[in-house]
């Protein structure tokens, strides 16, 4: 264990230290604390460790700290469209997240950081890319292969790589994409890699012993899958009562902040539009424009909306500290989805509610949910 507690007992520099002040950190969460010592010293990691656990920073100061340290001579030559670290994420709302996060940790730094995703502007993302030199770039894989196919990319100067939500970006069928992007990098043991993942399982475990060089592994609160601040309601009723449910629940005083999640594209744009009239609601999905989606989403941070209506994959990456409530109007068929759902409330140490329906269609995924958990769950008949 280490005797690290807060941000000043790590060997940071003073440009870091001061935008760390300026966000309010000063304990290091659990994460931080094991991680930090380890990558601060230029080795590889592995963390497993949720949303929430504090690992953008892990990684952003690992990274921050490594380029600083290792300054361009005034006689190296350097090119652009060649960062020196890069963060690959699977969604854009994550790429966005921890892109924003860098630019408040990087403000007293020279470095330049750059942001590539799908379903944004080609040419603002090349014109930022031939701007000025790129220190760290943010990018989701797919749009990275293509920036690298047209020739405005090169990785063959990576010096620090980090996989975030790992076990997110094989779901997603990102790892052919990924094993080609890595293949342009130095070998592992020329750069430092570091791979975060909520879950750990053998093709986690196997991509992480081929891209990273005797990584040091960190496990946190592996016990508690669900945050103990979350207290986890599951409401027997049918398909035709969820509607009447979901408003009921919104309605009251309590809640101040609520995301619900379901499963399809679909189910999210009909709740929207039947909820629309009453509430004030944002919707998230695949279906959403990038623009549109970063637009909605600043609006229900800023307290404009109340309600945000989810998929899983447009869920993930989203960070908003005072969500007092998630509902799953439809219960995933991944268990590790529901993890992260309930997840988006009890944040930052706040206590949260998460309601569960379970119709009968949605019964089917509660065995194989408590097994995940360990758990046995408590379900009460919905009163209409």
């Amino acid at each position: 264990m280490s005797n690290f507690t807060t941000f000043t007992d790590l060997p940071l520099s003073a440009a870091t230290l001061r935008a760390v002040s300026d966000l309010g950190f000063t304990e290091l969460t659990p994460i931080q604390a094991k991680i930090l010592p380890h990558t601060l010293a230029n080795q590889d990691a592995i963390g497993q460790a949720q949303t929430g656990t504090g690992k953008t920073a892990t990684f952003l100061l690992t990274i921050m700290e490594a380029l600083l340290k290792r300054p361009f001579a005034a006689d190296e030559e350097r090119h652009l469209g060649e960062p020196r670290a890069v963060v690959m994420a699977p969604t854009r709302e994550l790429a966005q997240q921890i892109f924003d996060d860098c630019i408040a940790l990087t403000k007293y730094t020279s470095l330049h950081s750059v942001c590539i995703m799908g379903g944004t502007n080609y040419e603002t993302q090349q014109h930022e890319l031939e701007r000025q030199y790129v220190d760290i770039l943010i990018a989701t894989p797919g749009r990275l292969i293509d920036l690298m196919h047209k020739g405005m990319v090169y990785l063959d100067r990576v010096e620090v790589l980090v996989l975030d939500e790992a076990d997110r970006m094989l779901d997603m069928g990102f790892i052919p994409d990924i094993k080609r992007l890595v293949s342009r990098m130095p070998a592992n043991t020329d750069r430092q890699s570091l791979l975060f993942s909520a879950t750990f399982n053998q093709d986690v475990m196997g991509l992480a012993y081929r891209w990273l060089h005797e990584p040091e592994f960190v496990e946190i609160e592996p016990e508690h899958k669900t945050s103990e601040l979350v207290d986890q309601h599951f409401y027997l009723l049918t398909e035709e009562q969820k509607l009447e449910a979901v408003e009921r629940i919104i309605t009251d005083s309590t809640v101040e902040k609520v995301i619900i999640f379901a499963n399809r594209k679909d189910q999210v744009k009909r709740l929207y539009h039947q909820l629309r009239q009453g509430y004030k609601i944002v919707m998230l999905s695949g279906d959403v424009i990038q623009q549109k989606r970063e637009k909605y989403l600043q609006r229900f941070k800023d307290g404009h909306a109340s309600v945000l209506v989810a998929t899983d994959v447009a869920g993930r990456g989203i960070h908003v500290d005072d969500v007092s409530h998630v509902i799953n109007y439809t219960l995933p068929d991944q268990p590790d989805d529901y993890v992260h759902r309930i997840g988006r409330t009890g944040r930052a140490g706040q206590s949260g509610i998460s309601i569960s329906f379970v119709s009968e269609d949605d019964a089917f995924n509660i065995p194989a949910l408590e097994k995940h958990l360990d758990t046995k769950f408590k379900l009460e008949q919905w009163q209409p």
